[in-house]
């Protein structure tokens, strides 16, 4: 009997553990297939169409408000370990000012750039104490020698 459910307890034990390693998938932005792009049409769909066909855009151009961009990727996470970029996809809709049709759809393929975290440090001015010298650079200050009134004024004798 023992056997058995030191059996069972193992076998449940190595599945959670394989279970845990199973890589975690994420959709993050809009990721547009292929069948969507093509049900946008150049020249006939106006921004209420292509809401309604492909979804609101990721983010609109801050400098031009007739240019729409649907970003999206796919990551896929193992363990402990960063997240990795499977799929990733830049889609932008430009539209035309003067009628508000689309113009044209172009897939950006140069995608993102990977900006660099740079390790500086800003020099700030004082002193760079160890831990021992701001422990011990404290003993002593606190329990002076209570002075007279006329020496701390500046009367001085």
């Amino acid at each position: 009997m023992k056997t058995h459910i030191l059996f069972l307890f193992s076998l449940v034990l190595s599945l959670s553990l394989f279970a845990g390693c199973s890589p975690q998938l994420a959709t993050r932005g809009n990721l547009l297939e292929d069948y969507q792009m093509k049900e946008v049409l150049p020249g006939i769909d106006q921004k209420d169409d292509v809401i309604r066909k492909i979804g609101s855009p990721t983010t609109i151009s801050p400098f031009d408000e007739n240019t729409w961009y649907y970003m999206g990727q796919r990551t896929e996470k193992k363990g402990i370990l960063d997240p990795k970029v499977t799929e990733e996809r830049i889609v932008v809709v430009l539209f035309d000012p003067t009628d508000g049709l689309v113009d044209k759809i172009v897939e950006r393929q140069d995608g993102r750039e990977d900006v660099p975290i740079v390790q500086r440090k800003t020099p700030t001015s004082g002193n760079e104490f160890t831990f021992i010298q701001q422990m011990l650079g404290n003993v002593g200050k606190f329990n002076k020698q209570p002075e007279s009134a006329a020496r701390t004024a500046g009367g001085g004798m």
